[in-house]
């Protein structure tokens, strides 16, 4: 289990501004070069870099899992933390991937994971009270009125629905189910 969080964890650092097929390539390869903490902390930046790319920011991404890695190493005896605050401590660890890392590694809900995409369409669909300018902002307004047994799933619906159907520019609206009831597909 301890390795399955660590896994968990790195997949996430990897994902942000990476295209999901990008990622887990990544991380097929890092997990067939044995993916534990001991062995990352063994490999040098370089190989890390090549394994990992074509990732988005990789480079900064090295960094960030060397760092994060050794950390882990000598505060949390190779595990991940168990709470969001610890764990956006961690170097290349935003709310967004310590909600979805509580969610995954640990199977406890802390708060709704809100990304861009989950940001842009809350906002369309005026499930804020106000506009929010950023997703942890979003975060906090959704979890004031959205109940609590919801929030695990929000993450998942939406980010697929915001790459296939709900895009940043030129939204599909004449294609979505939700045209209907959508405050911007009406514009």
């Amino acid at each position: 289990p301890q390795v399955m969080r660590y896994q968990v964890l790195l997949s996430l650092m990897l994902s942000s501004q990476t295209k999901d097929q990008v990622t887990s390539a990544a991380m097929l390869r890092l997990r067939q070069r044995g993916l534990t903490v001991d062995n990352v902390l063994q490999m040098d930046d370089a190989t890390l870099g090549q394994i990992i790319y074509p990732v988005g920011f990789w480079r900064n991404k090295v960094k960030y899992i060397k760092q994060t890695t050794a950390i882990l190493k000598q505060k949390y005896g190779g595990d991940i933390p168990r709470t969001v605050e610890e764990l956006v401590q961690l170097p290349g660890v935003g709310p967004k991937m310590a909600h979805l890392a509580m969610n995954i590694a640990w199977d406890s809900v802390s708060g709704i994971a809100v990304d861009t995409h989950v940001h842009r369409i809350t906002n369309r669909l005026k499930w804020v009270k106000k506009e929010t300018r950023s997703p942890e902002a979003t975060r906090v307004a959704l979890e004031d009125w959205l109940p609590r047994d919801l929030w695990r799933e929000l993450n998942w619906l939406l980010v697929g629905f915001g790459q296939q159907t709900c895009l940043p520019v030129n939204p599909r609206c004449n294609e979505c189910l939700n045209r209907d009831i959508c405050p911007a597909a009406k514009r």
